[in-house]
């Protein structure tokens, strides 16, 4: 069966998160639907990594096995289609024929996330659900000098959830930036993979620090006590965005 790699937008404001549940739509259920609606195989697409609810996606990877060949670019298309005719909040931005031993979650090498947080009195008019209303100032660089301190491969116990069902809590985090542009302060994570509710961990502990509230000692602190009660608050999930994953033989 021929296999496609789709790169897939969503705005996760409607859903319950990209993976497929009982209690709710999901990014990934519409995309099945579509294609079920398109081709009328029931499927079970497979995604790069999990998105909670209300998390956003710019470049989520995922793959889909199709019982006939497609022009990658007729199937991009016509899933839209059927994406835009059903009201969905997803897109697929591009379609790849892959080899079969493709895995969209398995086969990635990293994954790159993006926290926003716009720090200004007034709340949020056009941003509302795009981002993270913090009505207090914020001193990006503390924040980005606490951030390298969870940089490198660390047992990440403290910024987990407590219902995360990773085997491991420890992780090799490549990149953990803060900048600031006006009110928007962005967060940028890199690494191969991640816990749950771990990025979120980090931008709420994060916040903190550019409050004031936990200097750059304190969150390394933190970080080694190992111990979930150390983090700061966790940060909504409207903040999130799910940037883009890598593969081997990618270009750079």
């Amino acid at each position: 069966m021929p296999r496609f790699r789709l790169t897939v937008e969503y705005d996760g404001t409607p859903y319950v998160g990209w993976q497929r549940q009982d209690n709710g739509a999901s990014a990934q259920g519409a995309l099945e639907k579509a294609v079920l609606s398109l081709t009328g195989e029931t499927v079970s697409i497979r995604g790069a990594g999990r998105t909670d609810s209300g998390v956003h996606a710019v470049g989520q990877v995922a793959h889909v096995d199709l019982s006939r060949d497609w022009a990658p670019y007729k199937l991009r298309n016509a899933l839209n289609a059927h994406l835009a005719q059903a009201r969905e909040a997803v897109c697929v931005v591009d379609a790849f024929s892959v080899a079969d031993d493709f895995d969209a979650r398995f086969s990635a090498i990293r994954r790159h996330y993006l926290y926003r947080i716009i720090s200004r009195p007034s709340r949020l008019v056009l941003e509302r659900n795009r981002a993270w209303w913090v009505s207090k100032e914020l001193d990006h660089e503390q924040m980005h000098a606490a951030a390298q301190q969870l940089v490198g491969h660390h047992d990440f116990t403290t910024f987990r959830s407590v219902h995360c069902q990773a085997h491991s809590p420890v992780r090799t985090l490549d990149r953990l930036d803060v900048s600031r542009n006006g009110d928007l302060i962005e967060i940028r994570a890199t690494a191969q993979s991640f816990l749950h509710n771990q990025i979120r961990s980090f931008a709420g502990t994060l916040k903190m620090a550019g409050e004031g509230r936990m200097s750059v000692d304190d969150v390394k602190a933190a970080l080694e006590a190992r111990d979930r009660s150390a983090c700061g608050p966790v940060a909504p999930p409207e903040g999130l965005y799910f940037m883009k994953v890598e593969y081997p033989g990618d270009a750079p």
